[in-house]
């Protein structure tokens, strides 16, 4: 997208539990700007002008012309795992008031007779049945009670709702009873939050289905609230450009759309390290790549392969059972199949009830914070481990914009972590980062197989402030022998917003064999949803050209899960249902190895996503003055080696001074403001031309160390 004349800068503004990053584009040269500044939890959006006043600091006059900010935010999930939504009702049909609490009458943990489910966000006082009734195939078999409806809304108003979310059974076939009631609250209780499950998410599961709808309106009032006050601090520092929300499903949206379905934007901040991913893969031709995403709260992953980042339609929040499906309330909302764990640089160091060593879940996060930011923390954590080990340069820690107390690291460690485990300090720092490596090592091995991938051959590519620390020792316990680590790969979230597009996914349920599907109704559905998502995108898309992609969603007769299918898209009438079925077996086998020629299909869901012409980013080239290595070397620091077990001589490379074609042969620690990379001595790095840093683990010489 060209920028208009007056406006040549856009930037992406990532709020994570520690930091909140920034990056500015300018849009004519090519030249990236990037600060960080520590996230204010109470009012996220404090952080966003702190950090974008310090930046005019620097670069005066900017926001003048400034075209659009793209943010990302975990505001929403964490407003649902802290249960700081709004006071939300729900309004549902006779018979299904406790659909939250049935679930799928699944246990999670079949041999756990303790197990616990998490309470439901709508408690049963504020669930309310009407009188209505749409079949399965759209008939309207009850007409909809209105005295019911008002009944039900004064008595829910009475409680003092803030919120209110309609699910009615069936209604993605037919929403006339949803609309009906939104007319009703419309006209006669205007301020109310309302969402509608036809309009939040049209598909069969009626658990899914209400779960998503009731989670969209616990969040929305925070959500509007938030982005109102972003907005008015925005145009506070002379900001008239747009703002652009990330969606978990990796393009960005409108902040109008992303206040009426907040629950899209659930995996917002994680997303973009992983579209960034995607991007520098089709980039430099690698086939399979690890995202490793690891800032001071958690550690992000996924699994790339073929140049694309997988998309799934449904995923959990709120676990009460971290890593046991099941445990948590369903989002059916389309997202990237991303793996997230509470391993983090603010990950807290404990001893358990076994008085063994726990690293994570519980994060320090940005307040207090690890005990070395010197804000008041009293608990050893894995930053305060990696400053003790030497990775960490406590006088240049954010380009030495924030110092650091290694004393008080040490001190801490010793206290809490050596004394109770009777081991030296260095052993404790060890292992804190050790385990961490290990949690994450175990989580991402998990991930990749069931992926069908292969550790051994993947390209890891470490992102945020912590990945690229953590990124050696990570790719030695999986067995992966390259690492890629970006240019600015410490705000890599805040720069991969520039390399998603403007988009929004659509779908809606309409269960038929397809041999009795009629292709033509099909087809004026496919149109309905493109005239939806043309309706989203009208206010962004600025006389440009809205394109669309068409999805089919299918399953064999009888079967509980469905295959995508993407179609051509042309008129689904000229689709023959030969075609059609060829191409499901076609990819179906693809997927399971065999397929079920004589076993009957059927249409469940029909996807459209709508999007913009992708938008002109390019990673600039470094200048090809090549100046003698020394002259890159900030000089040496004694660091400990995770092969020896000892402290060594680590050389340290200023990142900035790196030129195309620099050979760093381990052990190294290459430093920039926003990370520092560690390579180990059986490892070496090289500068390619657009400044990323590859290193290459070289196992025989681990061998011939050991």
């Amino acid at each position: 997208m060209s920028p208009e004349p007056d406006h040549i800068f856009r930037m992406g503004c990532d709020i994570g539990g520690t930091f909140t990053d920034f990056v500015l584009l300018n849009d004519t040269t090519g030249e990236l700007r990037v600060h960080k500044c520590l996230t204010t939890p109470g009012d996220p959006s404090e952080a966003v002008e702190q950090g974008i006043r310090q930046m005019l600091d620097q670069s005066p006059g900017f926001i003048h012309h400034l075209e659009e900010i793209i943010h990302g935010t975990t505001l929403v999930i964490n407003a649902i795992i802290e249960r700081k939504g709004a006071l939300t009702g729900l309004i549902t049909t006779h018979g299904f008031r406790d659909v939250l609490e049935l679930g799928r009458e699944i246990r999670y943990d079949a041999y756990d007779i303790f197990a616990e489910y998490p309470e439901p966000l709508v408690s049963r006082a504020f669930r309310k049945e009407i009188k209505e009734r749409i079949a399965g195939d759209g008939r309207v078999v009850l007409e909809l009670d209105l005295d019911s409806v008002r009944k039900a809304l004064a008595d829910l108003l009475q409680r003092g709702i803030e919120s209110l979310s309609v699910c009615l059974i069936n209604s993605y076939e037919n929403p006339v009873h949803e609309m009906k009631i939104k007319k009703i609250v419309e006209e006669e209780h205007p301020d109310l939050f309302l969402s509608a499950s036809y309009e939040v998410l049209p598909q069969i599961r009626e658990y899914e289905r209400t779960s998503t709808t009731v989670t969209n309106a616990y969040v929305k009032p925070i959500t509007e609230k938030y982005l109102r006050k972003l907005s008015s601090r925005l145009n506070s520092l002379g900001f008239h450009g747009r703002l652009f929300i990330m969606l978990s499903s990796g393009g960005i949206t409108s902040s109008d759309t992303a206040r009426k379905f907040p629950v899209r934007i659930i995996e917002s901040g994680p997303t973009a390290a992983v579209i960034a991913s995607q991007y520098y893969g089709n980039m430099l031709k690698i086939k399979d790549i690890f995202c490793f995403d690891m800032g001071g709260t958690t550690a992000k992953s996924c699994l790339i392969q073929k140049g694309q980042a997988g998309l799934v339609s449904t995923f959990e929040v709120g676990r009460v059972q971290r890593f046991k499906k099941g445990s948590g309330f369903p989002i059916q909302v389309p997202v990237v199949d991303l793996m997230e764990i509470g391993a983090g640089g603010g990950s807290i160091a404990r001893m358990n009830r076994m008085g063994l060593l726990q690293v994570g879940p519980v994060s320090a996060g940005a307040d207090p914070g690890p005990v070395c930011y010197g804000r008041g923390g009293d608990e050893p954590t894995v930053t305060d481990a990696d400053l003790v080990l030497g990775y960490l340069d406590p006088d240049y820690f954010l380009g030495g914009t924030m110092p650091l107390d290694k004393s008080a690291s040490e001190r801490v460690i010793a206290e809490k972590v050596a004394k109770p485990l009777k081991m030296s300090l260095l052993g404790a720092a060890f292992g804190i980062h050790d385990l961490i490596n290990e949690t994450m090592a175990s989580a991402a091995k998990t991930h990749i197989a069931e992926k069908g991938g292969n550790p051994n051959i993947i390209t890891i590519s470490a992102f945020g402030g912590a990945g690229p620390v953590h990124a050696y020792g990570l790719a030695k316990k999986i067995g992966a022998s390259r690492i890629l680590v970006p240019p600015l790969a410490g705000v890599g979230s805040a720069l991969g917003f520039f390399t998603a597009p403007i988009a929004f996914d659509l779908s809606r349920s309409h269960k038929v064999n397809m041999e009795e599907a009629d292709f033509e109704r099909i087809e004026v559905l496919f149109t309905t949803l493109e005239k939806e998502g043309e309706a989203a995108l009208r206010s962004v898309a600025k006389r440009q050209t809205i394109r669309f992609e068409r999805t089919l969603n299918m399953r064999f007769v009888g079967q509980g899960a469905e295959t995508d299918l993407r179609i051509k898209r042309k008129p689904f009438q000229q689709f023959g249902k030969e075609e059609i079925r060829h191409l499901f077996d076609e990819s179906y086998q693809k997927l399971y190895g065999r397929t079920y020629p004589e076993t009957p299909v059927e249409f469940v869901t029909f996807r459209v996503r709508a999007s913009l012409p992708e938008r002109s980013f390019h990673i600039p080239r470094l200048k090809n003055d090549v100046a003698p290595l020394e002259d890159c070397i900030k000089g040496k620091r004694e660091a400990y080696s995770l092969i020896r077990r000892a402290y060594i001589s680590f050389t340290v490379y200023d990142r900035l001074r790196l030129f195309s074609g620099a050979v760093l042969n381990g052990p190294a620690i290459v430093e920039e403001k926003e990370s520092t990379i560690i390579i180990g001595e059986d490892a070496a790095g090289t500068v390619d031309g657009y400044g990323f840093v590859w290193i290459t683990i070289n196992s025989d010489k681990t061998k011939s160390i050991k």
